[in-house]
């Protein structure tokens, strides 16, 4: 959960302590599974997860992809909840919401030279209905709440300001197209490791005073690797760097070039089924804050499943923010992905 000014409590590094026992659950899995019989699977690549904190997901949000290309269509399904509520001298962060998101994927691989790629993001935001699940929650184990029980359930807030100046005010129930992307990945090396890079551009079609897009063109670069480790196991890497125009909302804000990167572990279960864990790493693109909720590197940790039958995916799963920074509370994802 987000720590604001008001409601951070001192801990001994418990970002630190999450990620060690999520990664020690994550290994666990792992070696149970080299136990068990398999066939040979078709892996699939990472989970189609990015990080839906609204300041970073207009500014051509990545996620994290295989080094092979191929021709697909996806349907991506993301709700997240979202909470921080902080200032400092300059900025003024008032979230309170829940984001829906479904994401549209088309790919094409051209003659196996290059893959040619469009998204088109369908946003939604909305006041939810998740925060008396979340305090009860909070409550019976008795987790500190950063100050979400202090405002009323399930009331909508999304404002932003700068020098008291108004930045981004979104709107309950609000539905719109977001940036829409597109990219092109072409493949250095085929063989095991597969190599590729990629170069994105994501087109200012979102309404950046409302929260839905930037209002300005972004570009990307970014390297992906993939690697095989017999029939049950295959591992993913990729870095890149996004150069984000300037946040045109009803102020000018000029966000910074900010670098990501991330790893993916998939392992096969049964036939058609794998489990699959990765982390996901960026900084801000945002100008600094001052607000450590904001400024500080955002983390993303996600555990889900895919099940394969013929040329149809399905995959389900939720990610969690151990560093409480620049991310969702939680995300829980539903992905549909067909190939041609």
């Amino acid at each position: 959960m987000k720590v604001t000014g008001k409601h951070a409590r001192l801990t001994s590094n418990p970002a630190s302590v999450t990620v060690s026992f999520a990664m020690k659950q994550l290994f666990f899995s792992f070696f149970i599974l080299f136990f068990l019989p398999s066939s040979v699977f078709a892996f699939d690549g990472p989970l189609q997860v990015r990080n839906q904190f609204p300041l970073f997901l207009p500014a051509n949000a990545p996620f994290l992809e295989k080094a092979a290309i191929g021709t697909s269509f996806s349907a991506v399904l993301s709700h997240s909840s979202i909470y921080l509520v902080d200032n400092s001298a300059t900025w003024g962060m008032g979230l309170d919401m829940e984001i829906t998101e479904l994401n549209l994927r088309a790919k094409k691989n051209l003659n196996d030279f290059i893959e040619i790629g469009i998204e088109l993001p369908i946003l939604g935001f909305s006041s939810g209905v998740m925060d008396g699940f979340l305090n009860r929650y909070h409550d019976a184990f008795g987790f500190p709440d950063y100050g979400r029980s202090e405002r009323p359930e399930n009331e909508f807030l999304y404002e932003v300001r700068r020098d008291n100046a108004l930045i981004v005010k979104g709107k309950n129930g609000r539905i719109q197209v977001g940036d829409i992307r597109l990219t092109f990945k072409k493949p250095v090396l085929k063989s095991d490791p597969a190599v590729s890079v990629q170069a994105s551009i994501e087109f200012p079609s979102g309404n950046a005073k409302a929260g839905f897009g930037n209002g300005s063109l972004d570009t990307g670069l970014s390297v992906m690797m993939e690697k095989n480790f017999g029939d049950k196991l295959n591992a993913y890497l990729n870095l890149g760097i996004v150069f984000p125009g300037d946040l045109r909302g009803y102020e000018r804000v000029t966000l910074r070039d900010y670098l990501y990167g991330g790893a993916a572990v998939e392992a096969a279960f049964w036939k058609d089924i794998s489990l699959l864990g990765q982390i996901f790493i960026q900084g801000s693109p945002l100008p600094e804050t001052d607000i450590p909720s904001v400024d500080r590197t955002a983390v993303l940790l996600s555990f889900g499943g895919r099940y394969s039958a013929g040329k149809n995916t399905v995959e389900l799963s939720l990610t969690e923010d151990p560093n409480t920074s620049g991310a969702p509370d939680f995300t829980m994802n539903f992905s549909f992905k067909r190939l041609f």
